[in-house]
């Protein structure tokens, strides 16, 4: 099916999903969370909201954050999950129809995997791994096993992104030839934490897993992994891969052909090592898109911090967050054309609309609108990225074969070696 059908297909059956739920009403699904930090959390409240659920299971290395979830879930779903230190142990014992994995970005392939090969569906947060090897192994387990697998791009099933991309294809903004991807946010260098040991209850060998070994920093956990590279891959794979799924939902195209990406740390002073400030060109076959974060000032011109701009022969349009989306017109006697956004509390996300697209999917035997392919695809853009700048030179992504063409120093970097007992996927 060509992806403009399938998404168009996918806001029918959005739209029809309340006449639908009802015919399975009395079917209830057995979940399990793997990660009951801050997101995982936020996901997990929207499937209790949604029903037809009973909380099977919590895992977390954190045992503070694990016994905090289990009190929330016990008041507002009535459940009294057991609290797990290993998602192996959790998996095993409790059998999940349905598993969520709200992990450290270095830790979300091996549950997905695991729970696929147990017999569950899988709602896994993006990106879908460290490393492109990661991700591909999660997308064979999930074909393999026949398993149903949302990832947390939300976006996709936010009501004005779904119109935004109804604008770009009914060719009112004109022929599209070049996108624009940011973030700029301007914050603070911040400061060094020393090391320490870790607090009670958390289990740092574990939280540490397959990556290489370093010892506790408060800088780390919780919440700031993700400017640590072992652990994750810097604003370009936290922000990024949401604007780069909707570049791809909006063409047909599936990856960049050439990539080329520049970084460094101009700003941050906090212990970390991912770029604070981040450039990165993709070469389409019909378009080229560009990527820029930078914790400074926003363009003086620019009334937008964070989205694409698509810029076309009519006009250009910034696709936002909480900002909605703005068409302006090259025409200047034309009136501006905007859509303000519909975001649910806390933290402004569509997570409710994309844990009811996720079981629909499963009910009717269908793809989800954020499916693991998709998501893969999203992934590897910002993963490739990090690759390019991390040797400092550009590379030729061939994209049908899932290697960098001719640079075997470069296709080193599309896997890792895994620490102590953890096997690398596939």
């Amino acid at each position: 099916m060509k992806r403009r059908t399938f998404i168009k297909n996918t806001g029918l059956t959005i739209s029809a999903l309340p006449l639908y739920s009802a015919t399975f009403q009395n079917q209830s699904y057995k979940i399990a969370l793997v990660g009951c930090g801050w997101w995982g959390m936020n996901i997990l409240r929207e499937a209790m909201a949604y029903g037809r659920c009973k909380v099977a299971g919590l895992c977390d290395v954190d045992k503070n954050a694990a016994t905090t979830a289990r009190g929330e879930v016990e008041k507002l779903n009535g459940d009294k999950p057991k609290i797990y230190g290993d998602f192996r142990e959790l998996i095993s014992r409790e059998k999940p129809d349905i598993t969520i994995v709200a992990t450290p970005d270095h830790w979300h392939a091996l549950p997905a995997i695991m729970a696929m090969e147990n017999g569950a569906h899988v709602f896994i947060e993006k990106p879908i791994g460290h490393t492109i090897g990661e991700g591909q192994a999660v997308l064979r387990a999930a074909r393999l096993h026949d398993r149903k697998v949302q990832v947390g791009t939300h976006r996709r099933l936010s009501p004005h992104n779904i119109s935004a991309m109804e604008f770009l294809r009914s060719g009112k903004a004109g022929k599209i030839i070049q996108v624009k991807a940011f973030v700029n946010y301007q914050q603070g260098a911040g400061t060094p934490a020393p090391d320490s040991d870790p607090p009670k209850g958390l289990d740092w060998d574990m939280w540490i897993g397959p990556a290489p070994w370093r010892d506790y920093n408060p800088g780390i956990h919780p919440r700031g992994f993700r400017q640590f590279l072992d652990f994750a891959n810097g604003t370009v794979a936290d922000w990024g891969i949401h604007w780069f799924d909707q570049v791809l939902w909006w063409t047909e195209e599936k990856y960049p052909r050439n990539v080329f990406s520049h970084g460094n740390r101009y700003i941050r002073q906090d212990g970390s090592d991912a770029p604070d400030t981040q450039l990165a060109i993709f070469e389409f076959e019909s378009f080229t898109l560009e990527w820029e974060h930078k914790l400074c000032a926003g363009n003086l011109n620019e009334a937008h911090n964070v989205g694409c701009y698509f810029y076309g022969t009519e006009g250009t349009l910034h696709l936002g967050w909480r900002d909605g989306w703005t068409f302006y017109p090259k025409n200047k006697n034309k009136e501006k054309v905007h859509q303000n956004p519909t975001l649910h509390a806390p933290d402004h996300q569509n997570i409710k609309e994309s844990w009811a697209d996720f079981i629909l999917a499963i009910e009717q035997n269908k793809l989800p609108a954020s499916d693991i392919e998709t998501g893969h695809l999203a992934s590897n853009i910002s993963l490739l990225a990090m690759i390019s700048c991390k040797l400092g030179r550009s590379i030729q992504w061939d994209g049908e074969n899932e290697m960098i063409a001719g640079d075997a120093e470069a296709n080193k970097l599309l896997r890792r070696e895994y620490r102590g007992e953890w096997q690398y996927p596939g």
